[in-house]
């Protein structure tokens, strides 16, 4: 076998999507890995839970608190203690809508949009460190493979779903 799930079981076989699932879960311990060490000068500024918040407000931008909460999986009640603790942090701002005072729009401040590109910085570093250790033939399909992996999982892609202008 050559440890390609591609060619090594039948294209559409349970074996394929097992080969993919176990080759998915080990790349993600190395990402996780990725992602912890990218924290641990920030440790004492925000959880893991709370960069996902500030990752998401990036991409989507200033974003009602339901749809932050639908993003990250989690109730409204829990993304609102995550808001409340970034708020307390200086990394959000949140605002009332003037129409219905109900609706609550979240955004970065600058300290969270420079938390957020400093420890996507380091990230992008290491994983591009990993990715150049790759032998050049297997990267081909990477780009193709992880962008449909990230749209399976309706990943917030900045160009798709920012919030226009005006719309609060």
């Amino acid at each position: 076998m050559s440890g390609n799930p591609s060619t090594d079981v039948p294209a559409g076989s349970a074996e394929e999507l097992d080969a993919i699932v176990g080759a998915v879960l080990v790349a993600s311990r190395a990402l996780v890995g990725v992602s912890a060490r990218s924290l641990a000068d920030v440790e004492d500024t925000v959880t893991l839970t709370q960069f996902r918040a500030l990752v998401v407000l990036s991409t989507l931008g200033e974003t009602r608190l339901n749809t932050l909460a639908e993003r990250l999986g989690v109730g409204a009640s829990s993304a609102l203690r995550t808001v409340d603790r970034l708020l307390a942090a200086g990394l959000v701002t949140r605002r009332e809508n003037a129409r219905d005072r109900r609706a609550v729009a979240i955004a970065l401040t600058r300290r969270g949009r420079s938390l957020v590109d400093t420890v996507t910085a380091r990230r992008r570093e290491a994983i591009a460190a990993i990715v150049e250790q790759m032998p050049a033939d297997r990267r081909a399909g990477l780009v193709a493979a992880l962008t449909a992996f990230a749209e399976a999982a309706d990943e917030p892609v900045p160009e798709l779903h920012e919030v226009p202008e005006g719309s609060w």
